[in-house]
């Protein structure tokens, strides 16, 4: 739509219940500027908007819509898009798709080529949005859900390459002996001579016609369709300075070979090869390119493969083998030892090692038991496992990661913002060159002024063509996120991928994050004469009533350690102190050191160890059997493996590392000195961790919050980006910017590095992408050649163009030999082939 014009837009509106609400919408509607009027109709959940667009817009009215109380229904569209050259083409799309009555957002990115589209649909449909596309110039793939639609995507790209590579060689059978008879003679004085002398210079023009002929109109024939397309549309691209160089160059040398005469003496010469060669060339710097977009997307083709085409279902007693598009919620499924685990799912029964690393980034298979959850795609061990599917099609974990990734792919950090700008005005800019130019050494360029402008105004043409610019963001993006993924660290946006690599802080929640989040026992230490297997079973089986976190963290400790506990003969409470219980006839006594200084026993022989546990952060607590002092044990919340590793790592980056915890200070304090973290902002409540990130962003500093649990939702939004661990809840991952797969901190410096190591990849490209132009433009308009005679002929010019582009996508691809700072995992970790046993005796780790 136009400014200066009515127009009408449908909104659906969701959670109307009566005339009221009806009356409340369109009372709220016709209250903004601009809206001329708006009737709602409650049958079919309807608003009716007629506006003046010069005034509002339909974000306006959305946001009007919500802020009544009402939720207006959107929808979103990814159209693979075909025929895309540089960022002026994605800028024609972006604009051919606004101008459609309904749509609210539309963002194109070139390295994927994709769309993607926030619209109203009440208002438009998928197809007006296709036709859009079509009208500007552009194709749009069919696709189908699921991986037909990907198989669809892939077969179309694949039969680009091969459709480029075919140009390619077509061109180049015309084209080499073009270049041939053009470059050869002017280098070989004696080979002019001799050519001079066997054919006129009239019949080697028409020779060279009949060589240019089939590149010009043959496979340049995509410069013309496309670029006339921009140009009808306002929008000049490169296809369009492609078309103008190539077409005055050929029409230039047509001219000269059918009325040689009209021309002045010397200056009937013929430019056949600046067309031709720089058609092949061109077209070779597309196909290289293809080849590097292809290669750019491997990561999400990896993922995307993960997942089993089928799977073997169980109902009933029978057993057989479908499509995993057809198994259900709740289905029980088979899986044999080395297959791929098909879906989301639970253990029922069976034991294996699962190789999660392709999801998660963790290298250390994980075992699996009755009760546990499985992710699809993930790698079966040496165990048969029988599951209940959990979640199928778009709800899997998979498919989830494989829409962030494609959703952080087709976005736009801010450093796109200034090349966006720049390439909005700089082939108008590149055309007006090229005019003066022209214009310059037609007049002022002396005897064979004409020749001289045209070749001059040819290079400038070609070699501005801005493919270096609109690639040079998208695919370093579309590289990073899906390394990224590859490792386990999920970016939700190139926002977040850009944001991350300006932390300076990084602020972290203990409990979950920095430690396990779950009590364990950590300690046992004997006197002389009792076994550890004794005093365990017996603490065990004193406590395994209790719902306490420090009796259950006993009692599970023995059972990892497969000791059978005895229910106990009596048990009670001893307030204040601890708890006195029977079991199996030996009076078991559990409690702090005043429960034992009541009991008339010395803990002093322990007094070492209390002490050391007490710098820990750890409250010891004494066993006493039969009256006799047996042990001194610890509960404790333990460091997550990787946490001392990551602490570390973040220092050597460069950056403060601080913790923000609701746990009591003494504890906070000594899990900060055993991790070497910076600052502590210990007892916390909940609702105040938001304004303990504030206090850390005083001064303008950067922070990075990682956190797992609900009540670090306001934080992970308060920070400059939220960082959450992929094992925590769906709060805290829904909330974040930034998601690690698996529980690993050490994720936290490998996505800052990645980060960083993207964000340099996307300077140095834009450097070369706008360096490379504003370096050349004038030497191909020829300011060197009055002082040292450089000219920079269309051919060498279109070869310039082409090893831009590639560079570009070269420089990108090299994120996928990124190698992160930490392993996900410590070669310490327990073989898959057997589950870790438990240390005889003296402290658990």
């Amino acid at each position: 739509m136009t400014a200066n014009e009515s127009a009408t837009l449908e909104i659906g509106v969701q959670g109307m219940t009566c005339a009221s609400c009806v009356g409340r919408v369109e009372r709220g509607l016709k209250k903004v500027d601009g809206v001329e009027d708006a009737t709602v109709n409650l049958a079919t959940e309807r608003a009716t908007v007629r506006f003046d667009a010069a005034q509002t817009d339909a974000k306006t009215l959305i946001a009007k819509v919500r802020d009544v109380g009402y939720e207006p229904i959107t929808a979103e569209l990814d159209l693979p898009i075909t025929g895309m050259t540089c960022a002026n083409c994605v800028g024609r799309v972006e604009r051919a798709l606004s101008k459609v009555d309904g749509v609210l957002s539309a963002s194109v990115n070139l390295a994927s080529e994709r769309a993607h589209i926030q619209y109203l649909p009440a208002s438009t449909t998928p197809g007006q949005l296709k036709t859009a596309v079509r009208e500007a110039g552009y194709g749009v793939l069919e696709t189908e859900a699921g991986e037909a639609g990907v198989d669809t995507q892939r077969a179309a790209r694949e039969a680009e390459v091969s459709h480029l590579r075919s140009q390619v060689v077509f061109s180049a059978v015309f084209a080499v002996p073009l270049l041939l008879l053009a470059m050869l003679p002017m280098l070989v004085p004696a080979l002019d001579a001799a050519l001079m002398r066997a054919v006129p210079m009239t019949a080697l023009n028409w020779i060279m016609l009949a060589l240019a002929a089939p590149v010009q109109f043959g496979p340049g024939r995509r410069f013309y369709r496309l670029g006339w397309a921009s140009l009808k549309h306002r929008s000049p691209d490169m296809n369009a300075l492609v078309m103008i160089g190539t077409s005055a160059a050929f029409f230039y040398s047509l001219a000269v070979t059918l009325a040689p005469q009209l021309f002045p003496a010397g200056t009937a010469h013929v430019y056949y090869e600046a067309s031709g060669v720089v058609i092949t060339l061109i077209l070779l710097g597309k196909y290289f390119e293809a080849l590097a977009k292809g290669r750019s997307s491997e990561a999400m083709k990896t993922l995307l493969s993960l997942q089993p085409k089928e799977a073997r279902v169980l109902r009933g007693d029978i057993e057989s083998l479908i499509s995993v598009d057809e198994v259900q919620v709740s289905d029980t499924l088979r899986v044999l030892p080395g297959e791929s685990i098909p879906l989301d799912a639970e253990v029922l029964a069976g034991q294996s090692y699962v190789n999660e690393s392709m999801i998660t980034g963790e290298s250390v298979p994980i075992q699996k038991t009755q009760g546990a959850a499985v992710i699809g795609g993930t790698l079966n061990g040496n165990g048969a496992l029988t599951l209940r599917v959990t979640r199928v099609g778009n709800d899997t974990a998979l498919a989830q990661i494989i829409k962030l990734v494609e959703t952080a792919q087709g976005s736009k950090p801010p450093i796109q913002g200034l090349a966006d700008k720049v390439v909005a005005v700089f082939v108008p800019i590149v055309l007006v060159i090229a005019a003066v130019t022209f214009a310059a050494w037609f007049f002022l360029g002396g005897e064979g002024a004409l020749s001289q402008a045209l070749i001059n105004m040819v290079a400038v043409l070609i070699i501005a063509c801005p493919c270096a610019m609109g690639l040079a963001t998208p695919v370093s993006v579309m590289v990073g996120t899906g390394k990224a993924a590859e490792l386990g660290v999920l970016f939700k946006s190139g926002t977040a991928l850009e944001g991350l690599q300006a932390a300076q802080v990084i602020a972290l929640d203990k409990t979950g994050t920095l430690t396990k989040g779950q009590p364990e026992l950590t300690d046992l230490e004997l006197t002389a004469g009792f076994e550890r297997e004794q005093v365990l079973r017996l603490v065990a089986s004193a406590e395994q009533d209790s719902e306490h976190p420090i009796a259950r963290a006993i009692v599970d400790a023995a059972k990892r350690e497969s000791l059978s506990l005895s229910a106990p003969q009596s048990s009670q409470a001893v307030p204040g102190f601890g708890l006195e219980a029977s079991v199996n006839g030996v009076r078991v006594q559990v409690g702090a050191d005043r429960y034992m200084a009541q009991l008339n026993l010395s803990p002093d022989v322990f007094a070492a160890q209390a002490e050391q546990l007490g710098n820990e952060g750890k409250s010891p607590l004494y066993v006493a059997l039969d009256g006799q002092l047996a042990a001194i044990l610890a509960v404790a919340d333990p460091v997550k493996e990787g946490s001392r590793e990551a602490v570390a790592a973040l220092h050597s980056q460069g950056l403060k590392v601080a913790m923000i915890t609701g746990d009591n200070a003494r504890t906070a304090q000594a899990i900060a000195r055993q991790l070497g973290i910076d600052q502590v902002q210990a007892e916390v409540l909940p609702g105040d961790k938001a304004e303990a990130v504030k206090a850390l962003q005083a001064g303008g500093q950067k922070v990075a919050f990682v956190g797992d649990g609900i009540n670090d939702a306001p934080a992970l939004a308060q920070a400059d980006v939220g960082i959450a661990i992929g094992t925590g809840t769906d709060v805290a991952v829904e909330t974040a910017d930034v998601v690690l797969m698996s529980g690993d901190l050490r994720g936290v410096p490998n996505a800052l590095a990645l980060s960083r190591a993207t964000l340099r990849n996307i300077r140095l490209n834009l450097f070369w992408a706008f360096g490379y132009n504003i370096l050349l433009i004038p030497v191909a308009a020829g300011v060197l050649i009055p002082a040292f005679g450089i000219r920079l002929s269309p051919v060498l010019a279109a070869a310039a163009m082409g090893f831009s582009s590639v560079f570009v996508l070269s420089n990108a691809l090299r994120l996928r030999r990124f190698k992160p700072p930490l392993p996900p995992s410590s070669p310490a970790s327990p073989s898959p082939e057997r589950p870790p046993a438990p240390e005889a005796q003296g402290r658990l780790t």
